[in-house]
């Protein structure tokens, strides 16, 4: 433990609007139960650069004892597209995961066979607003120097909106980024694709970790 700048949220002004959570480079923050909450003082850079996006004014730096910043600890947090800041540090030259958040429930080596090396963002097709995926991604490649993409998504016939959301994504961006696309069954096993020929077989991209 050091003496050091961190945030401190005035749960009583806290309206849980999360203006605060995209803002947050380091994944710091989160809601819960209603609140923003610092979810652990390593990952708190004590900049604040929170605090001009909260209406409430009830974030501010305060000295105090905590853990030492982890830079290293900011790798895959968050991870869910909606809340993923845009300048992620985790996003520099980064082979890119995304990933339909059933995925990691039906593969059984989801992490064995796919986190290593990569940054991940998570999200549904179905619950959550595409439009709001589609534009978000396009940023995010916009702005970061993503490598590759690869997509891992369900059979069931919705959550190919993800894919049709990264397929514009990199269109949008105007950069050309590698995409690799990958169907995982209900049951959990990886299916042929059935899309059109231009989409590689998945059984041709297999991890070589």
């Amino acid at each position: 433990m050091v003496r050091r700048k961190v945030v401190q949220i005035d749960e009583e002004k806290c309206t849980g609007c999360g203006l605060c959570i995209p803002n947050c480079a380091e994944g710091a923050l989160q809601i819960i139960d209603g609140k923003a909450r610092l979810i652990t003082d390593k990952l708190c850079d004590g900049l604040g650069a929170c605090i001009g996006h909260c209406p409430e004014d009830a974030i501010r730096i305060i000295e105090r004892e905590a853990e030492e910043f982890d830079e290293r600890g900011l790798s895959h947090w968050p991870v869910q597209l909606k809340l993923v800041p845009i300048h992620a540090p985790f996003f520099k030259n980064a082979d890119l995961l995304v990933v339909a958040d059933c995925v990691p429930f039906a593969y059984a080596q989801f992490h064995e066979d796919f986190l290593k090396g990569r940054a991940v963002v998570v999200g549904c097709p179905k619950l959550d607003d595409i439009e709001l995926y589609r534009e978000k991604l396009t940023t995010i490649l916009k702005t970061n120097s993503i490598k590759s993409i690869t997509v891992l998504f369900m059979e069931v016939p919705c959550c190919f909106g993800l894919v049709k959301a990264v397929e514009n994504a990199i269109v949008t961006s105007g950069k050309e980024i590698p995409l690799k696309k990958l169907k995982i069954g209900i049951r959990g096993e990886i299916k042929p694709e059935s899309e059109p020929a231009s989409m590689e077989h998945p059984r041709a991209f297999a991890p070589s970790y």
